[in-house]
């Protein structure tokens, strides 16, 4: 080959001469650059970046995006306002050019949430790389469903961890909120998706033995220890320490700051204050929390019961509930809070099937008995109320002997009736009085109350609101807050106060729970545990199965 032109001798010794274009000339010249281009991710963006309006990357950075160009699975642990979720796309578009016909997805609880994210980050992307957008020949995006395609057949789109995406097949996934993923969801349903290789798009149409075929990343902000989640990443560090082609990367919200990324040191401390240890530990500090050993029960399993898309302000015809409360009295924020919750009890063929967790409330630090008691009978009053289980224990006595008495709520001027209790002597001075509260008193039974909670939720009986995330109110929409915001956050602080209990064997080989980190809460816990305890045992006699199986401690 001389100057653009092959010749080529054939057995009859003639001589044939054609002309290359630019492209076959050069071809070991492109063959180059894309491989230094799928090496170097970072170093590729850096050559298209604008001098003006573009965006540097910081060393983090570049090395989050190298490890998703050269590890078969990253596994990211980062904080709120880290910047994560624009470079594992940023990852996925550089994919999608160097990899021709390739089809990458990005996974979250729902589409809906996936495809916001995705198409977020698609306008940060196209602004500060615009030369991008000479690549993508059409991007869609719409409440709950998002596609890129690009210029080399290169897709990117979304799915939901769910079990509607059993069957779905792509070259490569990116899995959101890993921390909230139970391995039964993740081993049927979204580690099958990426089984099937690409195939390069020349005349062989082989496939590259060196491709990171079935490529699945995580990313997330730290959820608990004692789940799947936890324990995958527990695998996957050793599987790095064993240089198996796998990474592990995290980082607390110290590193953001240090690159002067989201929110400033200042205003981070702030949140530190005012948000809940396990909260600020989890979404801030990147750390997993909770019990590692001697944990009440699979946090996972919990997590699974998040499934109720609706919360309930007030009872629907046909339903029973059941009112339970733990009681607190303090002056002071750091102390316990009074917590009440509302059992939905579902029925099938006269046998309780489910019992839902509809509504959670804590209430105000600073409220006297009284003050419980009307907040107390207000919600009663919302539902087809059958009983009241009130935590009699201590001071709990105090709510008790208020719920004997009438009284005038001070918001509506309504009259508040007095109750009788079920299951004590003590009685009220109305003789009309209906017989409502039930005046549980743990002790003794406590390792009772503990093993049905356990079975509970181990039987999936138990179930409790879904998940939600990045729900957008106006702070003065108090409505839309306590409907659509209030119930969902109450059953997080709920699975947070389980995740941080760890049991405890007695010397008379009885059980308790114990608090691993002591300023965080069991209130909601507790008043769950009481609901269902009277559920179990004084409301109705549940089928004749034996869940004690499920309940193992350390």
């Amino acid at each position: 080959m001389r100057g653009g032109v092959l010749t080529i001798s054939t057995k009859k010794n003639e001589v044939v001469t054609k002309t290359l274009s630019s492209f076959d000339e050069n071809i070991n010249k492109y063959i180059d650059f894309v491989s230094w281009s799928r090496w170097n991710p970072d170093l590729f963006f850096d050559l298209i970046t604008p001098e003006l309006g573009g965006i540097r990357l910081d060393l983090d950075q570049r090395v989050f995006l190298r490890s998703m160009s050269r590890f078969i699975s990253t596994y990211g642990v980062f904080p709120r306002g880290y910047g994560k979720t624009f470079i594992e796309c940023l990852s996925m578009y550089h994919t999608a050019i160097f990899f021709p016909d390739i089809e990458l997805t990005m996974s979250a609880q729902t589409k809906e949430n996936a495809s916001e994210l995705l198409q977020a980050k698609h306008r940060e992307i196209t602004k500060f790389y615009p030369l991008l957008k000479d690549e993508i020949v059409k991007s869609q995006f719409s409440r709950n469903d998002a596609f890129i395609e690009f210029t080399s057949g290169g897709t990117i789109d979304v799915l939901a961890n769910h079990t509607n995406s059993k069957g779905q097949r792509r070259k490569r996934i990116n899995i959101e909120e890993a921390a909230l993923l139970n391995d039964f969801l993740y081993q049927e349903v979204l580690e099958p998706i990426p089984n099937v290789p690409r195939r390069t798009i020349g005349k062989k149409a082989c496939i590259d033995p060196e491709e990171l075929n079935g490529m699945i990343n995580f990313f997330t902000t730290s959820g608990y220890k004692n789940s799947d989640a936890f324990t995958r990443c527990q695998k996957m560090v050793n599987a790095m320490t064993n240089l198996e082609g796998v990474i592990v990367l995290g980082a607390s919200w110290e590193l953001g700051v240090n690159y002067n990324r989201g929110e400033t040191k200042s205003k981070i401390m702030a949140k530190k204050e005012t948000n809940s240890p396990i909260h600020f530990a989890q979404n801030y500090c990147s750390r997993w929390v909770g019990s590692t050993s001697g944990a009440l029960l699979n946090i996972s399993n919990l997590m699974a019961r998040r499934i109720l898309p609706t919360a309930e302000l007030k009872g629907k015809k046909d339903f029973e509930y059941v009112i339970c409360m733990d009681i607190a009295r303090s002056d002071k924020d750091s102390n316990n809070k009074s917590s009440i919750g509302v059992l939905k009890i579902i029925k099938k063929n006269n046998d309780i099937a489910n019992i839902d967790l509809v509504f959670l409330k804590n209430l105000s630090n600073g409220l006297n008995f009284e003050g419980q008691t009307i907040e107390l009978k207000r919600i009663a009053k919302k539902y087809n109320t059958i009983a009241v289980v009130i935590d009699a224990n201590g001071i709990g006595k105090g709510v008790l002997e208020e719920c004997l008495k009438e009284h005038i709520d001070p918001l509506t001027g309504d009259l508040l009736p007095a109750w009788n209790t079920i299951n004590t002597e003590d009685e009220s001075e109305i003789e009309t009085a209906p017989k409502m509260v039930f005046a549980l008193v743990s002790t003794g039974i406590n390792s009772d109350i503990i093993v049905n909670f356990v079975n509970m939720v181990e039987s999936q009986k138990l179930r409790l609101l879904e998940k939600r995330q990045n729900v957008n109110y106006e702070l003065e929409d108090l409505a839309f807050y306590e409907e659509h915001v209030a119930p969902y956050l109450e059953t997080d602080e709920f699975i947070d106060e389980v995740a941080n209990l760890k049991l405890v064997e007695t010397k008379n080989k009885k059980l308790t729970v114990e608090q691993v980190i002591k300023s965080v809460d069991k209130d909601r816990y507790s008043a769950v545990a009481y609901g269902l305890y009277y559920i179990k045992n004084h409301y109705e006699v549940f089928d004749d199965d034996d869940y004690s199986f499920c309940f193992m401690y350390a």
